[in-house]
C-alpha cells in the first residue's frame, strides 16, 4: 500500500486569501479592503457599500481565483451568502480545482450557509479536480454533523467514489475518525468497496493503526471484508501485522478466527460464544455441594453434628439453593436488550421493504453524542447503554458481559445479580467457617508426631479439596459483591468506570470525571433495591451542558 502523503491528498483548507488575510481573525479597518475580506470576515455593512457604492462584483474571482461566496461559507456567514446571492453570486461557481462554495462550507461545517447554498440550487454531488464531493471533504475534515446533515436532508450518496476509487468511508477511516466512521456505518456504508489499490476501509484502518476505527468495522461488517486481498495480496490482519500495530492485527486475527469456525455461521458461532462458564461455574458449585455433604457433614471420621452445627448448616444450604436460583434467573433473564432496527436503507432496501428512518433531531433518546449510534443494531441507543459483542445485542444501562453467568448484566437484572453475588459470598463464607471448624473440633485426636495440617490432608482430602475451593470461590465473589456495592453507591456501571475518558456525559467543568447520575449514596442505593435500577431520566440534559460549561 502507498504511503498516505502519495496517494491520498486531503482537499486544501483556505485560511488565506489573496493579501495574506486569514479568513475568521477580527479585522480591523484596514484589513476589509474589498468584496473578499469583507465576505471572509463577514462585515456585511462594508460588504454592502463596495458592491452597492464602489460597484465592486461579487460575481467575479479574486486573484487567486476564489470567489466571495466561497469565503463567506468557508467562514459560515449566511447572511453574507444570502447577499451575495441576491447579488448576482454563483452558488455553483468553481475555482480553479473546480470546488464550489458547498466544498469550502464542507471544511468547517458551515451547516447554515450549507442550507442557504443548497436551497438555492447548488450541486450537492458536484466534484472537483480529484474526483471530491460535499461527503468526501466532510469525511476528511471530520465534520460529522455537516455530513449527516446533508445526507438526511438533502440525500447525499455517502458511497460515492473519488476519482481514486475512495468513499467518505475511506477517507473517515484513514482520518481516524471514529464518530464519522460510526454515522457512516450506521447508515450502510458499504464496507466492502474496494479502491484503486484494492483497498477496503478495514485496510486503511489497519494501515493507520487506529483500534477504535478497526473495532467499529469488525463488528459492523463480516467475514468478506476481512478476508479481501488488496494489489499486493495482503488481508487487512497481515497488513496490521507487517506495519507492526499488534493490537490491530490481533483483533484483525481473533474476528478472522471466529468467523472462521467449522459450522461456518454467525449464529451458530455466537451461541458458542454465549455459553461462556456457566456450564463450568454450575459444576464447581454442584462439586463444592458434593464435598460438603460427604467429606463435612457425613463423613465418618469426624464427631456427629452437633445442634448449632445443625442450624448453621440448614442455613448454609438454604443460600446455597437460594444461590442457585438466582444464578438461573441471571444467565437467562433479559438484562436489559433494545430492540435492533430491521428495517433497511433506501440503498439496500428492496421493493416494499420498510425504509431505515433516521432522524436524530425528532429522536427522544438523542443527546448529540454519536457513541449513541450503534452501525450493528441500527439504533439510536440511549445514553448508558452499549453492544454487547458477545449477546450481539445493545443493552440499556450496560455494566457488563459476565462470563460466569453467560449474559449480559443491565438494567432488568443488575438487581438479580447483585442478590447472586450477596447470597453467594453468604454461603461460602458460611461453608468455610463450617468445614473449618469441622476439621478443627470434629476430629479424633491427632497423635503428636504429626501436625494438624499433614492430619487433615492424608486423613480428610475430601475436606481439605472443599476447603480450598470454597475459600477461593469466596475470595472472587467477595470482591466482586465489594465492587458492585460501591458502584451501586455511586450509581455508575462497571463499563462506565473503565471507559470514563470515552464518554463526554462523565465529564464535568475542566475535563474531570463527573458522574451526572450520582444522587447521593443513599438515594441511589434506596433506588435500586427498591426498583432494582436507577432512572436515567431525573438527569435533564440542559443541565448537564450548564455543568459542563
Amino acid at each position: 500500500m502507498a504511503s498516505a502523503a502519495g496517494e491520498i491528498e486531503v482537499v486544501s483548507d483556505p485560511k488565506t486569501q489573496q493579501n495574506g488575510i486569514p479568513a475568521g481573525d477580527n479585522p480591523s479597518v484596514d484589513l476589509v479592503v474589498d468584496v473578499y475580506s469583507a465576505s471572509a470576515y463577514g462585515d456585511l455593512e462594508k460588504l454592502r457599500r463596495f458592491v452597492e457604492r464602489n460597484g465592486q462584483s461579487v460575481a467575479r474571482p479574486d486573484g487567486n481565483g476564489y470567489y466571495a461566496l466561497q469565503w463567506a461559507a468557508l467562514n459560515n456567514y449566511a447572511d453574507i451568502a444570502e447577499y451575495i446571492i441576491e447579488h448576482g453570486g454563483d452558488v455553483n461557481a468553481t475555482d480553479h480545482t473546480q470546488q464550489t462554495a458547498l466544498h469550502w462550507a464542507a471544511v468547517r461545517g458551515s451547516i447554515a450557509v450549507a442550507v442557504v447554498l443548497l436551497q438555492n440550487g447548488a450541486r450537492v454531488e458536484a466534484a472537483d479536480l480529484n474526483g471530491y464531493r460535499v461527503v468526501h471533504v466532510a469525511a476528511q475534515y471530520g465534520q460529522t454533523t455537516f455530513l449527516n446533515h446533508i445526507i438526511a436532508h438533502y440525500g447525499a450518496d455517502f458511497d460515492a467514489t473519488d476519482n481514486d476509487g475512495r468513499s467518505p468511508l475511506h477517507w473517515a477511516v484513514y482520518k481516524g475518525d471514529a464518530d464519522t466512521v460510526r454515522l457512516l456505518l450506521f447508515r450502510d456504508a458499504y464496507q466492502g468497496r474496494q479502491d484503486k489499490e484494492g483497498c477496503t476501509a478495514l485496510h486503511w484502518a489497519a494501515e493507520r493503526g487506529n483500534t477504535e476505527v478497526c473495532t467499529l468495522l469488525v463488528h459492523a461488517g463480516t467475514k468478506a471484508e476481512l478476508m479481501v486481498k488488496d494489489n499486493k495480496g495482503f488481508t487487512p490482519a497481515r497488513l496490521a501485522s507487517d506495519k507492526g500495530h499488534r493490537h490491530v492485527a490481533r483483533i484483525l486475527s481473533n474476528a478472522t478466527s471466529a468467523n472462521g469456525n467449522s459450522c461456518n455461521d454467525k449464529v451458530c458461532s455466537g451461541r458458542i460464544n454465549k455459553i461462556g462458564y456457566a456450564p463450568i461455574l454450575l459444576f464447581v458449585i454442584i462439586i463444592l455441594l458434593t464435598l460438603f455433604i460427604n467429606s463435612i457433614l457425613i463423613a465418618p471420621n469426624f464427631t456427629k453434628v452437633t445442634a448449632v452445627v445443625g442450624l448453621w448448616v440448614w442455613t448454609g444450604l438454604s443460600l446455597a439453593a437460594g444461590s442457585l436460583l438466582m444464578f438461573y434467573r441471571c444467565s437467562s433473564k433479559d438484562p436489559g436488550y433494545i430492540q435492533p432496527n430491521i428495517r433497511r436503507s433506501a440503498k439496500n432496501a428492496g421493493a416494499g421493504d420498510p425504509l431505515l428512518e433516521i432522524d436524530l433531531n425528532n429522536s427522544s433518546t438523542w443527546t448529540g453524542s454519536w457513541s449513541q449510534l450503534c452501525p450493528t443494531c441500527k439504533i439510536i441507543r440511549p445514553v448508558r447503554s452499549k453492544h454487547c459483542l458477545s449477546c450481539k445485542h445493545c443493552v440499556e444501562q450496560f455494566d457488563h458481559h459476565c462470563p460466569w453467568i453467560s449474559n449480559c448484566v443491565g438494567k432488568k437484572n443488575k438487581w438479580d445479580f447483585f442478590v447472586f453475588l450477596c447470597m453467594g459470598t453468604l454461603t461460602t463464607f458460611l461453608g468455610a467457617v463450617i468445614a473449618f471448624h469441622r476439621m478443627w473440633t470434629g476430629s479424633p485426636k491427632i497423635p503428636s508426631s504429626e501436625t494438624w495440617i499433614h492430619h487433615m490432608v492424608m486423613e480428610h482430602p475430601g475436606a481439605v479439596t472443599f476447603f480450598v475451593l470454597d475459600v477461593i470461590l469466596l475470595s472472587g465473589v467477595f470482591a466482586l459483591t465489594v465492587e458492585q456495592a460501591s458502584q451501586i453507591a455511586r450509581n455508575i456501571t462497571t463499563n462506565e468506570l473503565a471507559n470514563a475518558s470515552r464518554y463526554s456525559y462523565l465529564r464535568g467543568p475542566g475535563g474531570r470525571i463527573w458522574n451526572p447520575y450520582n444522587h447521593g449514596c443513599r438515594k441511589n442505593c434506596t433506588d435500586f433495591l427498591i426498583h432494582g435500577y436507577n432512572n436515567d431520566d431525573k438527569i435533564a440534559w440542559p443541565s448537564l451542558e450548564q455543568a459542563a460549561n
